[in-house]
């Protein structure tokens, strides 16, 4: 084996690796989410996913949401960014999440659920639905 080969540097990062976040990054909710509107200041408690990465989120107004593309968060410099109208919106990557999750991408959710007692979350997209039924029965 040649000195040349046995020399191996360090592995390139990638672009997508400066753009993740981490536990106890501070971030702001770049659009509209549910009871969190836009601009909410907020802490990232929770990082999952291994190719698919959602993050879990305690906002300044005491609410929690799971489950959220990084496309709807945005550190402090890029909320002054978006602000100010520099930045570019990227490619819909919301609608990308959703079919590789192999959703149909319907519905108002912005990430998140309830998350019952037992631990299991039941995704927004089911809480609406049941909601939509309960007023048609009511009606």
């Amino acid at each position: 084996m040649s000195p040349q080969r046995a020399r191996l540097g360090a592995m390139a990062t990638t672009s997508t690796a400066s753009e993740q976040l981490r536990k106890g990054s501070k971030v702001v909710a770049r659009s509209d989410l549910r009871d969190v509107p836009e601009g909410t200041q907020g802490k990232v408690i929770m990082v999952s996913g291994l190719t698919w990465i959602r993050y879990w989120v305690r906002f300044d107004n005491g609410v929690s949401i799971g489950s959220i593309n990084r496309a709807d968060l945005a550190t402090a410099s890029e909320w002054q960014r978006h602000l100010r109208g520099e930045d570019e919106p990227a490619a819909d990557e919301s609608t990308e999440d959703a079919e590789a999750a192999g959703g149909d991408g319907g519905g108002d959710g912005g990430g998140g659920g309830v998350s019952t007692p037992s631990g299991t979350v039941v995704p927004q997209l089911l809480i609406d639905r049941a909601k939509a039924a309960r007023a048609r029965l009511a009606a």
